[in-house]
């Protein structure tokens, strides 16, 4: 055997082991969460809200919460990620184009309490109380660099050929890109948009700052609303082991509603060919 097929024999064994330790590790976190926070699992614990210890309560306002949160900053973080990410890969080529881009990389690498600190001064104090809208705005703010970049490389992977053909055949530039470039790309984008997802639903100081949290159920924009990471804060520092094994259930079920976007996503855009 030649020192090339040697080489390439050890660096499959040495990817593969890396593989598998990155799985494993996975699994076993997963399986430590599910094994604390299983017991406290019930239907009353993912419909009730927070009572005092000893009288029960659940997460169900959290779990509303987080939702309508996460849907209100993907409404403005997805599009305009994507908007942003395709300029950047059709004509983000000049000096606008690269400072677009060094943004975006230094904000992907900004800690998350610095955008709640920013909307805390911004949106917060002008108002004069915490909101939903606040907490949607912070998150919003994490997911766009995400998904920007994302988006970028992602339109970049589709063959020139694909975009000079159409051209060719006098589509605009602008048909172009939707009808061609962003159809290639969706599956990246998609990817792009779960990372940016499971991130911002797992941030817990953001919304400290700006939604800051509510034992009840709610649905106004202009009021302190109950997410699933603050909830799981509160009982995590709670002096009471039932409280404890409550944010065990609340995080086993966090990362349960993270799998279930992740795969209902995964299968909305799978490619159908």
């Amino acid at each position: 055997m030649d020192s090339r097929r040697i080489v390439n024999s050890i660096a499959t064994i040495t990817t593969a082991v890396a593989a598998f330790a990155v799985v494993g590790v996975l699994v076993i976190i997963l399986s430590y969460i599910s094994y604390q926070g299983v017991s406290s699992l019930s239907w009353q614990f993912l419909v009730e809200t927070p009572k005092p210890v000893g009288e029960g309560g659940g997460i169900g306002n959290a779990i509303v919460g987080s939702l309508i949160m996460l849907g209100l900053a993907s409404l403005l973080g997805v599009p305009i990620g994507v908007a942003v990410g395709t300029y950047l890969s059709e004509m983000g080529d000049g000096w606008f184009g690269t400072t677009v881009r060094f943004v975006a990389d230094t904000l992907i690498g900004v800690p998350s309490i610095v955008f709640g600190v920013f909307i805390y001064a911004l949106v917060v104090l002008q108002q004069g109380y915490f909101s939903t809208l606040a907490g949607s705005l912070a998150l919003a703010l994490i997911m766009i660099p995400i998904i920007t970049r994302t988006t970028e490389e992602m339109t970049k992977l589709v063959p020139k050929t694909m975009r000079e053909g159409a051209l060719a055949l006098g589509a605009p530039q602008w048909r172009v890109t939707l009808d061609i470039v962003l159809p290639a790309a969706l599956s990246g984008i998609a990817t792009g948009v779960m990372l940016a997802v499971a991130r911002v639903l797992g941030e817990t100081a953001p919304l400290l700052f700006t939604a800051f949290g509510s034992r009840f159920y709610n649905i106004y924009l202009d009021e302190p609303m109950a997410s699933l990471t603050v909830q799981i804060y509160n009982y995590a520092i709670s002096p009471f082991d039932e409280w404890h094994d409550k944010a065990w259930a609340a995080t086993m079920v966090l990362v349960g509603m993270i799998l279930l976007i992740n795969i209902t996503m995964r299968y909305v855009t799978r490619k159908r060919y």
